[in-house]
């Protein structure tokens, strides 16, 4: 199966010049979002992993699936005031202004094995910064792995010191 085939192209969107690629249509169709967690499973299922974080909002999807068969706590990362506990935050630039992303304070205990996930990976600065919340509670990230990516937005140049993976390559 080639789950490229339900990504979705939308054009200008969330604004002009930007080709947004939804997985909307990948999530519709059972067959290919089964295969998809399968598919990320082969590249991370090896690794010990105590903790799935994923990101707001397209990355939870896939994650909570992937903590379920990784047999892992899932952890949610959002926009700030989204959780209801004590949160720590992390600010990070964006191609086009700042955004700021928030984690329980108690979600990531010191020496958790902890896999990013994500839908997409494009400039890299949203999964940097999660992996800087990770890391300032004490977790150890073993990998990012990411549905796909954008080579040219050079988003792997940021996780440079992680363990990225990805299933499709734009």
């Amino acid at each position: 199966m080639n789950i490229a085939n339900y990504i979705r192209e939308i054009k200008d969107f969330p604004k002009p010049g930007i080709i947004f690629k939804d997985i909307t249509p990948l999530l519709n169709d059972a067959d290919a979002a089964a295969f998809t967690t399968q598919s990320l499973l082969n590249i991370s299922g090896h690794l010990q992993i105590d903790r799935v974080v994923g990101i707001e909002s397209r990355g939870f999807f896939f994650a909570m699936l992937l903590a379920q068969e990784l047999k892992a706590g899932f952890v949610p990362v959002r926009k700030p005031g989204k959780l209801p506990a004590e949160t720590i935050s992390k600010t990070y630039a964006l191609e086009y202004g700042q955004d700021t992303l928030e984690i329980h304070k108690d979600a990531i205990k010191s020496g958790d094995k902890v896999l990013v996930h994500d839908d997409v990976l494009a400039t890299g600065g949203t999964a940097k910064a999660v992996c800087d919340l990770i890391e300032q509670l004490g977790g150890e990230v073993v990998q990012c792995n990411f549905i796909m990516e954008i080579e040219a937005l050079q988003g792997r140049e940021k996780l440079k010191d992680y363990n990225v993976r990805c299933l499709l390559h734009y």
